[in-house]
């Protein structure tokens, strides 16, 4: 459950107040294991969840749980990665991501010592690993409570609609990001709920409200 003292914060904003009224979330913590969040948050790009969950599946019956994934992901041919679902795109962005890791000996990383944007500036440095997939890194995988995606479309739609804001480019990203300072330091918790919204017919009664 989300504790009180965070409730208590994000319904200090009267717009997002109903929103943490009418959908109580529970959230998982995650296991801290950045690599494998990686791969699965590479997997999932542009699938179900079903497909998604399937393909990782057959990728991780790949490899011998007896040895270190990451050397055997290394040496994996394209066509054992497209055999399981893998486009050719992933299965290089996928082996990208473990021979950073390698290369740079970050399994051995205490990422609780590292800031969130330290972490952005680390794994944004290999091919195929953009800033939204960091971010859901550090808001699923690490617990970061204070993480704000702008690049994802829900969180940006959600709250365009919400707060009024009909700016463009840069001036919307700018004005998201000022209406957000309210939910320090708590701003994941408060994606949490806008995500919690999606496909709902909440939003547009609290529009006309």
């Amino acid at each position: 459950m989300i504790q009180a003292e965070i409730i208590r914060h994000l319904k200090n904003d009267k717009i997002l107040s109903p929103i943490v009224d009418h959908f109580p979330l529970s959230i998982n913590n995650g296991n801290n294991d950045v690599f494998e969040g990686l791969i699965r948050s590479i997997v999932s790009q542009q699938l179900s969840v079903v497909a998604a969950k399937t393909i990782y599946y057959r990728f991780k019956n790949l490899l011998d749980n007896k040895k270190h994934p990451v050397h055997q992901i290394i040496t994996l041919s394209l066509e054992e990665m497209r055999s399981v679902g893998l486009s050719a795109q992933k299965s290089g962005y996928i082996k990208n991501v473990a021979e950073h890791f390698e290369n740079n000996n970050l399994f051995e990383t205490d990422w609780s010592t590292r800031s969130d944007e330290e972490i952005i500036q680390e794994l944004t440095k290999i091919k195929g690993v953009g800033k939204w997939t960091v971010e859901m890194i550090l808001m699923f995988s690490l617990n970061r409570p204070d993480v704000l995606p702008l690049d994802d479309l829900i969180i940006r739609n959600n709250m365009s609609m919400l707060y009024g804001v009909v700016s463009e480019r840069k001036q919307l990203l700018t004005d998201l990001t000022a209406i957000a300072e309210a939910w320090r330091p708590y701003r994941s918790y408060a994606c949490y709920y806008l995500w919690a919204t999606k496909n709902s017919p909440f939003i547009p009664k609290i529009l006309t409200k």
